[in-house]
């Protein structure tokens, strides 16, 4: 079992990054500075760089910020109805980021449906706010804060209560605690929310490509899309080195923030959970406050977005009249392509999560129960498949199966199985983490018992493990089935004439003019996701604490 997890995890991640590095800086066999330092040396690369980097920086700045205020008033205060607004707050996590940012886009046009009835829309003619620099980093810091909303919260659950109390004794406000007290206690979980934050803003396509192409707002990511899109194979040399240069400023941001959230010591005594500061008299502006500020940024642009799938041409006003539902029926009866898009995904991810829930069962038992450097490795490997931005783990998956492999004489390069080795690859170390939370209330005795009984590892793995983890391993399945079925930033670059998933769907309907329809698959993909969600909170008080960030 060891070896095939080592076969699995190394052919789907190791090899692939390492081919990846290896036609980044041995192109022709050989290492060549002088061509590394003309592509890097580059107007436009330059300009990539600094345009991906401040962008990035900036994003995950906002994204701190709203994510830790959002965690303190829903960790700390009694605030009322906070299990719908934290759903509400989280949501947009799971929308696809490609119609988070045509939602926006349309809530704010000169045609908005919703604003225009109103008269504040903007005059016909003006230029667009989120077609800029400022518009790319404002849509990133809000897609990105409920990660960091996420791990603050976590951090807010381990605080002792005697700290807080003691403070509160000794005439310490609701600001001083705050300030003095949680605020240095949580740095920890502010830093590592600010990673994650980081690692999705500099890796997000879909809010990048959708704003920063048509603004002319050049990174590294849309760099590389349009050159391989352009270019196609023959460009994947320098991509690989533009690939392997975003993964670097990935990895050195990543450590910056773990650098910050290490420094000083956080560590306190475990106590039960610190009880909640009542809010007085400012328990109305607050949650005034934050029911507005899920009315602007979530109901507004999916409001919008409803609304222009509902008329027949793009700019024409809502009203009885001009309502229908051809938008809807053509996305799901009569487009071919979109309906062979979503049959795609929709098999591709059922694929996925059967392979990979079975793997992280197996591959959980290694990593908890079986410590050594093999374990670490594997840990290591699939947590950087994971954390890389998804266009890398698609260049790396092209130059990989490009040549005709072993056995099978072929490429598979263009077909959609390579997308199944992108998508294993990615969502392993997602898969995993529900598992290895499920792992830590499994009595180990159990297994050790049925060892010595003469039970192997795949009768103790059906038998005793398997059962104990079933509610981890559907939390598992749900994570993984929600974020691959309308995946855009590994596939993009992989999808083809022959293979087709509805992720990158909305932007080639979107490119091609048709705004109706890409906002009626846009709504269809936000529906599924609402089903799926809704399906998990039913079977929510099943599942392990923590393992459903959409709980509260």
């Amino acid at each position: 079992m060891l070896l095939a997890l080592v076969l699995f995890v190394g052919v789907l991640s190791i090899v692939p990054l390492g081919r990846l590095a290896y036609a980044a800086l041995f192109p022709q066999g050989s290492f060549d500075a002088a061509r590394i330092a003309d592509i890097l040396g580059g107007r436009r690369v330059a300009e990539a760089v600094v345009n991906t980097i401040w962008i990035s920086v900036a994003a995950t700045l906002l994204a701190t910020v709203t994510g830790t205020l959002a965690a303190l008033m829903t960790g700390l205060t009694d605030m009322r109805n906070r299990t719908l607004w934290v759903f509400g707050f989280v949501l947009p996590l799971m929308i696809p980021p490609q119609v988070t940012a045509l939602a926006w886009i349309q809530a704010f046009s000169p045609a908005s449906p919703i604003l225009g009835p109103l008269g504040l829309s903007l005059p016909p003619g003006t230029r667009h706010p989120l077609y800029s620099m400022g518009g790319i980093i404002f849509l990133l810091g809000l897609y990105n804060a409920p990660l960091v909303f996420l791990s603050v919260r976590a951090s807010l659950q381990r605080l002792p209560a005697s700290l807080l109390e003691a403070a509160r004794a000794n005439g310490a406000g609701g600001v001083a605690l705050t300030r003095d007290i949680v605020l240095p206690l949580i740095r920890g979980g502010i830093f590592a929310g600010a990673a994650l934050a980081f690692v999705s803003a500099i890796g997000n396509f879909g809010i990048q490509a959708m704003l920063g192409i048509p603004a002319r707002v050049s990174t590294l990511i849309t760099l590389i899309y349009r050159r391989l899109s352009s270019y196609g194979p023959s460009a994947l040399n320098d991509m690989a080195l533009l690939a392997l240069l975003l993964a670097a400023l990935t990895v050195l941001g990543m450590a910056v923030t773990a650098w910050l959230g290490r420094r000083g010591d956080q560590r306190v005594d475990a106590a039960q959970r610190p009880p909640r500061m009542a809010l007085g008299r400012w328990r109305l502006p607050v949650e005034a406050t934050a029911w507005a500020y899920l009315l602007a940024c979530l109901v507004l642009p999916l409001s919008a977005l409803f609304g222009t799938a509902l008329v027949r041409g793009y700019g024409q006003p809502l009203n009885a009249e001009t309502i229908t539902f051809e938008n809807f029926a053509n996305a799901l009866f009569h487009h071919e392509g979109i309906r062979e898009a979503f049959a795609t995904s929709l098999w591709l991810t059922l694929l996925t999560v059967a392979v990979l829930i079975p793997v992280a069962v197996a591959l959980g038992y290694v990593l908890v129960w079986r410590k050594g450097w093999v374990a670490r490795m594997l840990r290591l490997a699939s947590e950087l498949a994971y954390a890389l931005p998804g266009i890398i783990i698609g260049v790396a998956m092209i130059l990989f199966f490009l040549r005709p492999l072993p056995l099978i004489g072929t490429g598979l390069y263009g077909t959609v199985w390579v997308i199944l080795a992108a998508y294993l690859s990615n969502y392993l170390a997602l898969a995993l983490r529900p598992i290895l939370g499920g792992y830590a209330q499994i009595e180990r005795g159990l297994d050790e018992a049925a060892q010595l009984a003469g039970a192997g590892i795949f009768a103790r793995l059906r038998d005793i493990v398997l059962p104990s983890l079933a509610p981890s391993a559907m939390a598992a399945g749900i994570l993984v089935f929600m974020t691959a079925i309308n995946e855009i930033q590994t596939s993009v670059l992989l999808v083809s004439s022959r293979a087709q998933t509805i992720g990158p769907m909305i932007i080639f309907l979107e490119e091609a003019g048709s705004s109706t329809l890409a906002a009626a698959v846009g709504c269809l993909m936000v529906l599924l996701v609402l089903v799926l969600m809704g399906l998990s909170l039913i079977v929510g008080r099943r599942l392990p604490e923590g393992v459903l960030p959409w709980r509260d």
